[in-house]
């Protein structure tokens, strides 16, 4: 408890607005030790009740202080194929840090950092050993992190596993939607890499619902099908304006900055028109990710949210990044409407004022309007970033296929099961937009409920 908690170094603020390079800089050797070092390794660690993926957290914590980092990174794998991914993006401090013992009468151990730090360190992506190949073939539609996750899951148990991926890199969000600053695009194609490995096989370009329907991957002998294509169908609105020249989409705007590299135009094909005011609608993690993209792509960037900084989804680690960046938040502002000139081209937005009233379903108090308080400000881009809910493409080709509210797939709360025998879902498209981390715990349990599935059958 003596050992303070350790603070990542970042790249100088200065800098870091004008590129897209990684913000922290992860642990030294040293530093990795240290931290390690302050774990209380305690007989009933309640971390791993905190990570949905269910890593022996202690376990490979306490290899990390005894410099064994092989073995380290061995543990991690285990139970997740992504170390890499999950230590830059998974919110820790609302899971396995945030139930940390030591967290009680101190800092609680940087187990995100660590994670990375041991996945950082591999020198060689060491290849699991497999069970012995089954003949039970599976299909997984989508490789975004629950899709990935199942398909390595089924792999390690000897399952001969494909992926349908629509676009033309695997990674599924973490690829098109996570900025390079956040999360690596060579971080992503080594864990997925790592994946293929285990004997997955990936076919991208392929859009499940056009391309192939689910009824002719089934006609091609695949025994179970997993459905993992996440939620990438954009909210809006439904303000005057929305169709106007400069008006995106989140999904959009990061598509087009993070899978299509619009930030190195011209050296890349895809460029993208920000102006210099820019207007981000939302107080998520996506909104913050377009924001900060927004920013070292040379625009004065405000946050209009709805509510307070209190309510904001976001990770408190990404706010304090934004600030520190020079971002501007105006809370408690709501759009009206986006203004236009003569040409169709985003030119201002009616806001207004807002206070909180009543809670809503969502526990959080209700924003309600101030009247008499709209202005209008100037801005030439605008980024809606209030959510995303799954896209009916796959689904409207399945008439038999029970659903829900916002079109997510309804399935079995045990097996992951969807109406359909033999066809499994999980992560966003079962829960609307999620993390990461809970996408991986229900890629994880649909896996083993596809295994439980076809050894009965």
């Amino acid at each position: 408890m003596k050992i303070e908690r350790y603070q990542p170094r970042k790249q100088p603020v200065e800098q870091r607005v004008k590129n897209f390079n990684e913000v922290s800089y992860g642990l030294t050797e040293a530093d990795a030790v240290e931290e390690a070092s302050r774990c209380l390794q305690c007989k009933k660690p309640v971390c791993v009740k905190g990570c949905p993926v269910e890593i022996n957290i202690p376990g490979f914590i306490k290899k990390i202080a005894e410099k064994d980092f092989a073995s380290a990174i061995k543990i991690l794998k285990d139970k997740n194929v992504l170390p890499g991914i999950c230590g830059r993006v998974c919110p820790q401090e609302t899971q396995c840090e945030g139930l940390c013992i030591l967290g009680r009468k101190a800092q609680p151990v940087a187990i995100g950092l660590l994670e990375r730090f041991a996945a950082d360190a591999e020198k060689e992506k060491e290849v699991l050993v497999v069970s012995k190949r089954k003949n039970s073939p599976v299909a997984v539609i989508g490789s975004g992190p629950a899709g990935l996750t199942c398909a390595s899951e089924l792999a390690k148990n000897g399952y001969p596993v494909t992926i349908f991926e629509s676009l033309h890199i695997p990674g599924g969000v973490l690829t098109y939607g996570i900025p390079e600053f956040r999360l690596p695009k060579n971080i992503v194609a080594e864990e997925v890499e790592f994946v293929k490995k285990l004997g997955v096989e990936i076919f991208t370009d392929m859009v499940i619902g056009k391309t192939l329907t689910v009824e002719d991957i089934r006609s091609m002998g695949y025994k179970a099908i997993f459905i993992g294509v996440g939620a990438g169908l954009p909210s809006f609105m439904g303000i005057p304006g929305e169709n106007l020249l400069g008006v995106y989409s989140a999904n959009e705007f990061l598509t087009r900055v993070n899978l299509m590299k619009a930030y190195k135009f011209p050296e890349s094909d895809t460029p993208i028109q920000v102006g210099e005011n820019v207007a981000v609608i939302g107080g998520g993690n996506v909104a913050l990710d377009a924001a900060r993209s927004a920013l070292r792509l040379g625009a004065k960037v405000s946050v209009l949210y709805r509510r307070t900084e209190k309510e904001m989804p976001a990770r408190r680690e990404e706010y304090e990044n934004a600030l520190e960046e020079g971002i501007e938040f105006q809370f408690l502002t709501q759009p009206q409407r986006f203004i236009g000139d003569e040409n169709g081209y985003l030119k201002g937005i009616e806001i207004q004022k807002m206070q909180l009233g009543e809670p809503d379903e969502s526990g959080r108090r209700r924003p309600v309007p101030v009247i008499g308080s709209e202005t209008i400000m100037k801005f030439e881009t605008a980024i809606v970033a209030i959510g995303q809910k799954p896209n009916p493409l796959l689904t409207s080709s399945m008439p038999e296929l029970k659903l829900g509210s916002s079109g997510i797939i309804v399935v079995d709360p045990e097996t992951y099961q969807t109406s359909i025998e033999g066809i499994f879902a999980g992560g966003d498209i079962i829960t609307g937009a999620a993390t990461v981390i809970s996408a991986m715990g229900a890629g994880k349990k649909a896996a083993n409920s596809i295994m439980r599935y076809l050894e009965n059958k």
